[in-house]
């Protein structure tokens, strides 16, 4: 009962934050924020109080598998929007999504080889995202975007916590990885906006994933090790101190645009 209150509590509060944020700052930093852990961490989090250490550890290393499939959805999805709308970009994003996603959990590859080939393939996708002149249009959300985003975060949560004895804790861990507030802001940033701020959406996602790398990384070293408490303390420092420094960057790059 406990934890499924932290679940239904926890989740919308963390998305609503981020949607705000990048309300406030931009489209490339909406989608820099989403890159966080925000549905993973809590994924994690639930999966070591439930089915313990070991399970959220090989979760773990399925979330780092996720990475390569959301640089691939990204890849997709952007490519695809120089010249379809919305609809057939996102399902060209899940589709790349799944097909790399696939292929990485056939893989099973073990966490320092898999770390490194997570790492080249985001550089990869940042270097190969399109680059379109132009300032993307402004848009006013619709007052029921907010809600509809926390209400669809804590269903995912729930579920894949649900469905994790089924799925075992690889598939629980790539499954949990899909994009799904990135692809709603880059959704609704190409349906009201153009496929400009779409992009700027997936590119700032991007940037946000090294610290998600970074998370689950240290996540699936410490916590066999060290425990739950100092496991989750550490993915947490590991994490913020790669999105200090991607903030960094993102900040340079945007003075240079």
């Amino acid at each position: 009962m406990e934890t499924l209150v932290l679940k239904l509590v926890a989740t919308p509060v963390l998305i609503g934050g981020a949607t705000l944020a990048g309300r406030r700052w931009g489209q490339q930093v909406g989608g820099w924020l989403v890159g966080l852990p925000l549905t993973s961490g809590p994924v994690a989090v639930f999966l070591t109080l439930e089915r313990g250490a070991d399970f959220a550890a090989g979760a773990a290393l399925g979330s780092l598998e996720g990475l390569a499939a959301e640089a691939a959805f990204c890849l997709g999805y952007g490519w695809c929007a120089r010249f379809v709308g919305w609809p057939r970009s996102f399902l060209m994003g899940s589709f790349a999504f799944a097909l790399a996603g696939s292929a990485f959990h056939a893989m099973a590859l073990p966490p320092l080889r898999l770390l490194a080939s997570v790492l080249i393939v985001l550089v990869a996708a940042l270097r190969l995202m399109p680059r379109w002149s132009g300032t993307p249009a402004t848009a006013v959300p619709p007052a029921w975007d907010l809600p509809a985003r926390m209400v669809a975060a804590t269903s995912l949560v729930v579920a894949l916590t649900m469905a994790a004895p089924l799925l075992g804790p690889r598939l629980s861990g790539l499954l949990a990885t899909f994009p799904l507030f990135a692809s709603v802001l880059a959704v609704f940033a190409h349906a009201t906006q153009d496929r400009i701020a779409a992009v700027a959406v997936l590119r700032g996602l991007l940037l946000g994933l090294f610290s998600f790398a970074a998370f689950f990384a240290a996540l699936e070293w410490a916590l066999p090790r060290a425990g739950a408490g100092a496991g989750f303390a550490a993915a947490t420092a590991a994490a913020l101190i790669v999105q200090g420094a991607t903030l960094l960057l993102m900040r340079q790059k945007l003075a240079q645009a």
